[in-house]
C-alpha cells in the first residue's frame, strides 16, 4: 500500500504544485514544467504498480447492480472530460468539467470496488480533484467563459464520448475486468 499511498501523493503535489507554490514555481520558468511532468508520470507509475501489488483488503460489499450505475456514471465522466475542448453550451456552464469528470469517475469506481487499494486510490484521486478546484477558485475568483459557444460542441462531444467510452470498455474487458457484469468487485 505504500506505493500506492506515495503515488497518490506525488501525483497531487505534482498537479498542485502551481496552485500551492506559485512563486517557486514560477521561479523554475520552463524547467518547472518538466519538474512537474515528471512528478506527474512518476506517480502515475507508482500508482498503477501500487494498486497491482497491494493486497485485497475488503472494506465494504459493492450493492447488486453498482456495476450499471458505475457505466452510466463513466459516460458522464468521459463526457465531462471533453467538454472544455467541445466549448459548447454545457461548458458554459462548467468552470472545471474536467475535474468535475475525475470525480464523477472516482466515484463511479468506488462503487464497484470495495477494498483499501481502491478507496484509497480513487478516494484520493476525487480528493485532489476537490483540493485542485479548490485551489483554483480561490486563487482565480470569478469566472466567466472565455469562448463563444460553439453550437455543435455538446453534440460532437456526445459522439465523441462514445467512441471512448467503446474503447475504455474494450480495454477494460481485455484487462479481465468486464464492466458489463452488473456488479464486480
Amino acid at each position: 500500500m505504500i506505493l500506492l499511498i506515495l503515488g497518490v501523493g506525488i501525483w497531487s503535489a505534482a498537479h498542485l504544485f502551481k496552485r500551492l507554490a506559485p512563486g517557486p514555481r514560477g521561479a523554475m520558468g520552463m524547467a518547472g514544467k518538466g519538474v512537474v511532468a515528471v512528478g506527474i508520470l512518476t506517480g502515475l507509475v507508482l500508482m498503477i504498480w501500487g494498486y497491482r501489488v497491494a493486497d485485497l483488503v475488503p472494506v465494504y460489499l459493492p450493492l447488486p447492480g453498482m456495476g450499471h450505475a458505475n457505466n452510466l456514471l463513466m459516460l458522464v465522466a468521459i463526457y465531462l472530460y471533453g467538454v472544455g475542448g467541445a466549448k459548447g453550451r454545457v461548458s458554459h456552464m462548467l468552470r472545471h468539467p474536467m475535474l468535475l469528470g475525475t470525480i464523477v469517475w472516482s466515484v463511479a469506481h468506488l462503487l464497484v470496488n470495495g477494498d483499501l487499494a481502491s478507496i484509497i486510490l480513487f478516494g484520493g484521486i476525487a480528493i485532489w480533484a476537490f483540493v485542485q478546484m479548490l485551489a483554483i477558485n480561490l486563487r482565480e475568483g470569478g469566472w466567466m467563459p472565455a469562448h463563444r459557444i460553439k453550437p455543435r460542441g455538446d453534440l460532437v462531444n456526445v459522439g465523441v464520448t462514445l467512441v471512448v467510452y467503446a474503447v475504455v470498455s474494450a480495454i477494460h474487458i481485455w484487462l479481465g475486468r468486464n464492466p458489463f457484469l452488473g456488479t464486480y468487485g
